[in-house]
């Protein structure tokens, strides 16, 4: 397997991973629910429930995000190579190695250390469209392209 296809798959992974611990933890939340519901203790019932509420939503907005992640890097052909790069590629910089999909963090794969950008961050809207030796500049650094896969 080729490294952009070990990256790819490290991050599927990680995003799936993200998921089942929202899902989890909305189905905690609402089992939590329930029991606050057989209590009868007045205000502080009431307050508890309007917490565990508010949580909910919250697990459930961070889901939705994740979920659009996955959406995005599922929708990304990670077999295509091309001399521009585009969402899905794999670039090596003389400041680093990046894989333009969404924005999920840094890795290391194959003694490679490669962080995740989105093409709407401001490196990742520079590099778009750019091919080998093309060089970009983002607040004083400049980034030279060594390589796209």
């Amino acid at each position: 397997m080729h490294i952009k296809q070990q990256i790819h798959a490290h991050y599927t992974d990680t995003i799936n991973s993200k998921i089942l611990m929202l899902q989890q933890t909305l189905a905690d939340l609402k089992e939590s629910g329930s029991n606050e519901t057989k209590s009868t203790a007045g205000d502080k019932h009431e307050t508890a429930l309007a917490m565990l509420q508010i949580e909910q939503a919250n697990i459930r907005a961070q889901l939705q995000d994740v979920q659009e992640q996955r959406s995005v890097l599922v929708n990304i052909n990670h077999d295509v190579i091309t001399a521009k790069i585009l969402p899905g590629s794999y670039v090596k910089t003389n400041k680093g190695n990046f894989y333009i999909s969404v924005a999920l963090g840094k890795i290391n794969i194959s003694g490679e250390t490669v962080m995740a950008i989105s093409p709407q961050s401001p490196l990742g809207a520079k590099l778009i469209g750019c091919c080998i030796h093309d060089t970009v500049t983002i607040n004083t650094h400049s980034y030279l392209i060594e390589s796209i896969e």
